[in-house]
């Protein structure tokens, strides 16, 4: 997230992320974060008003214990755009009960391990999702951001435009799942294909 506290990002379905990640090491690019399980929990009101007006409440373990809230999102030529407040907060299991005190609900849980790289006045997200990898770019601008996806030669046609939630909801449909929780040990011996996430692999082209 930016210090303008303005959200610019791009996300990718990558079907190679060592070797995209080495690709990042020949750029010079920055390591912020060595790979970290993340797990996650989105929570909504009763009535699910916040999914309906395209908001998020989040909150995430990492390094830390981290809460965010993200406005409606602008998507425009696969970029997508939103306010992002995110801070961090002492405890995990406190902050879970003082939302559920208040109301909120569990609408999701998901995992993932990310790698975190900064070029260019960019952040690259290396994400390894339970059902597959992607990659998501977060700068200041769309000049910034479509800078580093070209020097990583990615199509950038290909830019999934929707939320990790929003494509596993896509893929229990095309896969008939019947559990919610997005975690490793629920998608162990299930093989998921790009065709499955209605998605594009944007690492699928020619090397320049």
């Amino acid at each position: 997230m930016s210090e303008s506290g303005q959200e610019t990002e791009v996300k990718f379905y990558i079907q190679d992320l060592e070797k995209l990640e080495a690709r990042l090491r020949d750029l010079g690019a920055q390591l912020i974060q060595p790979r970290v399980l993340e797990t996650n929990i989105r929570y909504d009101l009763p009535d699910a008003r916040l999914r309906s007006e395209g908001r998020v409440l989040r909150l995430r373990q990492d390094t830390a214990a981290r809460l965010t809230y993200k406005s409606a999102s602008r998507k425009e030529q696969g970029i997508l755009s939103r306010e992002e407040i995110e801070f961090t907060v002492e405890d995990f299991e406190k902050a879970k009960r003082f939302l559920e005190a208040l109301g909120y609900e569990r609408l999701a849980y998901y995992e993932k391990y990310r790698t975190i790289y900064g070029l260019h006045e960019t952040l690259i997200m290396l994400d390894e999702l339970p059902y597959g990898g992607f990659i998501e770019i977060e700068g200041e601008n769309d000049k910034s951001i479509r800078r580093v996806a070209d020097q990583l030669n990615l199509n950038w046609e290909t830019a999934a435009g929707t939320s990790y939630l929003a494509l596993f909801e896509r893929l229990c449909g095309a896969l008939k799942l019947s559990f919610r929780d997005v975690s490793f040990a629920n998608f162990a011996g299930i093989k998921v294909e790009a065709v499955n996430l209605d998605l594009q692999a944007a690492d699928d082209k020619p090397d320049s």
